[in-house]
């Protein structure tokens, strides 16, 4: 059962996972060693899945992003691995969902420049059949990267 230091720690580590221990303590009153006991406690529970940084795309060459919604007319095991295998080893492919309604799969995309689509697209498509694939450009980011809300947390 989490209560609100917990609920604070994670807050705090979501906005910047570089933090350290002894700043922690200090923003949820607590001592360094009790701080960091709840920090393991979290990670060992599964709150905490991982600990990263986030990176300037525009630095990185990255700066444009594409959606790329896929139908397909396979719905088997092997055919979902199969993709799954696929965009894993496709570092452009950011984010990848598997959705309800008319479309099957969203994948988010970090290109160098809206031209570079079709690299990717292509290297989809050598490897697994896919029915229809539309692409959609992000023209302007909004919110990313938004703190989850640790409040539903028990």
């Amino acid at each position: 059962m989490l209560d609100e230091r917990d609920r604070k720690l994670l807050e705090l580590l979501q906005c910047d996972a570089g933090l350290s221990v002894v700043d922690l303590a200090d923003r949820v009153a607590l001592s360094v060693s009790a701080c960091s006991r709840r920090i393991q406690r979290l990670e060992a529970e599964g709150y905490i899945a991982r600990r990263t940084v986030v990176l300037d795309r525009g630095r990185l060459g990255v700066p444009t992003t594409v959606y790329a919604l896929i139908r397909t007319a396979h719905h088997s095991s092997e055919w979902m691995e199969r993709f799954a295998a696929v965009i894993a080893d496709i570092p452009e492919v950011v984010e990848a969902h598997r959705l309800t309604g008319n479309v099957d799969y969203i994948l988010k995309l970090a290109l160098p420049r809206v031209e570079h689509y079709d690299v990717i697209y292509k290297k989809i498509i050598r490897k697994v059949e896919l029915f229809d694939v539309s692409a959609s450009i992000s023209m302007e980011t909004l919110k990313d990267g938004a703190p989850l809300p640790v409040d539903y947390a028990s």
